[in-house]
């Protein structure tokens, strides 16, 4: 497929500052935004349909460093089908929407849920990309062509505010559902934990441990859900982390853990503790 802007992992680590800023979507400035995946039984999908639904980018006053402006809400919605899928995959799904964004060039995105945010660039604008459909598109297309688990796909991007704030609840009701589920594991439950890398674009010592009781610095990534990652995906950011011997219960300090952490830190840290924000504090992305 053909697209207005080049696609790759290169273009991660991109950061859009105001002075090329062209519009952007969700962010502090805006009330109305979220993602959100949702497993669906086959029928229930058209396959690799797009549908946008409110104004696209060619249709809004773009930023104006006198005037300001160019923020407006939006919502993603991204429905999967696929035999080998469960509901532990939807948060994953929702995850790689923020780095399949930051692949496209000229585009970047942070955070996740209903935090999102995303950014254009002028450069991107003038060559001619100018419809949310084609994001769209791009996801489908970088889903499917990455995770073959994935048998069907649709994507709808609404930046009708008014429909936005209609879905908004339900889709934080679903968030708590996942929170409150992970409740119920604690660290000593499990033999293994998992590690995140996936904002290494940004920040290249940073690995976020994901526990039981301690859920990924993003927020959005729980035990469940670094546990679908890498099954889904072995080869990608999300992977197991043998927690190996404990050495202090009270701050969170466990061999497995360390070793990992020098390894994926670029031998920066070696020691982490889970629950001190201290001594040996847990890494971030910002």
């Amino acid at each position: 497929m053909e697209f207005h802007a080049d696609i790759g992992p290169q273009y991660e680590g991109e950061v859009i500052r105001k002075e090329d800023l062209y519009m952007e979507f969700g962010g502090p400035k805006v009330t109305h935004k979220f993602e959100l995946a949702t497993l669906k039984r086959p029928e229930e999908i058209e396959n690799e349909k797009v549908e946008l639904i409110g104004p696209d980018i060619s249709e809004l006053e773009p930023y104006d460093e006198v005037k300001g402006g160019g923020s407006y809400p939006i919502a993603v919605l991204v429905d999967i089908a696929g035999e080998e899928l469960d509901k532990d995959a939807e948060s994953i799904i929702e995850r790689k929407i923020h780095m399949y964004t930051n692949y496209t060039e000229g585009w970047y995105h942070m955070n996740q849920r209903d935090a999102m945010w995303m950014r254009v660039n002028k450069d991107c604008a003038k060559k001619g990309f100018n419809s949310l459909k084609e994001l769209g598109e791009i996801y489908n297309f970088l889903f499917t062509s990455e995770m073959a688990i994935i048998e069907k796909i649709q994507t709808t991007i609404i930046t009708d505010e008014e429909k936005i704030a209609k879905l908004l609840p339900q889709a934080l009701e679903i968030y708590k559902a996942r929170d409150n589920r992970a409740l119920t594991l604690r660290d000593e439950d499990v033999d293994t934990f998992y590690g995140c890398v996936l904002c290494q674009s940004f920040a290249p010592t940073h690995i976020s441990i994901i526990a039981p009781d301690r859920i990924a610095n993003c927020g959005a990534i729980n035990w469940f859900d670094g546990r679908a990652a890498a099954k889904i995906d072995p080869e990608g950011p999300i992977f197991a982390i043998p927690k190996g011997k404990l050495i202090d219960p009270i701050k969170g300090e466990y061999e497995g853990v360390n070793k990992v952490e020098y390894e994926k830190s670029l031998a920066t840290y070696d020691r982490v503790y889970l629950y001190s924000a201290f001594e040996h504090p847990h890494t971030s992305c910002g």
